[in-house]
């Protein structure tokens, strides 16, 4: 019974100093529908084109009607 609860105490503990060590930055993704593709979209590498001539940072199909959306960091 020892040993188990001493197991699960370094677990635990492992697991807290990973999280505490890796410092996480995420930004926040903005999305908007390319004004510029026609049709539908089945390719991210088009879609990211049209996004990046319309001032966006990529884009990428997305959704049952295959539209193409276009990101940016917020």
């Amino acid at each position: 019974m020892m040993r188990k609860a001493i197991g699960v105490f370094l677990l635990l503990l492992l697991v807290f100093i990973t999280q505490e060590s890796v410092p996480v930055a995420e930004a926040r993704m903005c999305q908007s529908q390319s004004h510029g593709y026609r049709g539908p979209c089945f390719r991210n590498h088009n879609c990211a084109l049209v996004c990046r001539n319309e001032g966006f940072s990529g884009g990428r199909c997305r959704g049952f009607r295959h539209r193409c959306f276009c990101t940016r960091l917020c």
